[in-house]
């Protein structure tokens, strides 16, 4: 009996749940339909701005405004969150003549807000308001209003901050990503921003774990083959790049092409005749993930490091693994 009342009420709470992200997937819906004129102006409003974003909000919206000035942040445009509370004792020192604020409340009436409201006005500073209700103090008293669709709170009740704050957060994370494009936000730029964790470790550039220098295995096109696999046992990395008069990496020799030509004259013949031409080469710019995903596909674990078509390096596979590259 209590193992049946257990699956109703597992079914109850699943169907509560669906109910909650139906509701709020609906409003991202209505959202995404309605922006228009003013979601470009903010924009616009941001872009020529010399200074930086900062973001305040009461309570949920607070929370909200935290995480939507980190997203900024990260993603090339400096910005970061006031607490109101903090602002009216002393924190309106922090926002500056050439910042833009942006305010979030989702009444439009948060009391907490009228100091920095007040001081943007007075300080003639840009203020984007982010709000549900457009007669609201808040919409009437800012340069650009943001205005989210009415859609109902997710809780049964009507009262929760959910689909209100979620609706905030996916128009924040969209003026977000709409200004990394406009400013040409690259994903070198991405990882100057994380060089830590799991993101720093997946945007490592190639140059920064590659072989270089001697350590390269390398010979020219006319030498002996007996030369080359002496260099190929020296450096480990079961392969030798074959390059001709000028430097050019030409072709390369690897553990399949001595099989492939194995003969008793092999050590005679040079590097020119056994090499396979054309091989798969990186720049030492891109990013090791790319390396890594080539050698997987093509189930090779070395590659050749190029600049103008010369040999500058070479990454083997435990290179990548070893640096936590995936």
């Amino acid at each position: 009996m209590a193992q049946s009342s257990t699956k109703e009420l597992n079914h109850s709470d699943l169907d509560t749940a669906r109910r909650v992200l139906k509701i709020e997937a609906d409003a991202l819906d209505a959202l995404a339909t309605s922006l228009d004129g003013p979601f470009t102006a903010a924009l616009d409003l941001i872009e020529r701005a010399t200074g930086r974003v900062v973001i305040t909000g009461m309570g949920k919206s607070g929370h909200v405004g935290n995480k939507i000035a980190a997203t900024m942040a990260s993603t090339g445009q400096p910005a970061f969150f006031v607490h109101p509370g903090e602002a009216s004792h002393g924190d309106l020192g922090m926002v500056q003549s050439d910042d833009v604020v942006i305010a979030l409340s989702n009444s439009g009436e948060t009391t907490e807000l009228s100091d920095i409201i007040a001081y943007t006005r007075r300080m003639r500073i840009g203020l984007i308001g982010m709000t549900r209700r457009p007669g609201s103090t808040l919409a009437q008293a800012c340069d650009v209003a943001l205005v989210i669709p009415d859609s109902p709170e997710a809780c049964s009740i009507g009262l929760a901050p959910t689909t209100s704050t979620t609706v905030m957060l996916a128009l924040g994370d969209a003026l977000a990503v709409c200004l990394l494009e406009r400013k040409g936000f690259t994903a070198q730029d991405f990882r100057n921003f994380h060089p830590g964790g799991k993101l720093g470790q997946r945007l490592l550039k190639i140059k920064d774990l590659m072989h270089d220098g001697d350590h390269v295995p390398l010979i020219a096109k006319a030498a002996p083959m007996s030369e080359a696999l002496i260099i190929m046992t020296q450096k480990c990395f079961g392969v030798v790049g074959v390059t001709d008069a000028d430097g050019v990496l030409a072709g390369i020799i690897t553990d399949g092409d001595l099989r492939r030509h194995m003969s008793k004259d092999l050590i005679n013949r040079s590097a020119g005749e056994v090499m396979t031409q054309g091989c798969v080469t990186v720049s030492p710019s891109q990013i090791a993930g790319e390396a890594l995903a080539i050698m997987n596909e093509r189930k090779i674990t070395s590659l050749f490091c190029v600049e103008d078509t010369k040999p500058v390096g070479i990454l083997h596979i435990h290179d990548c693994l070893r640096a936590g590259v995936a």
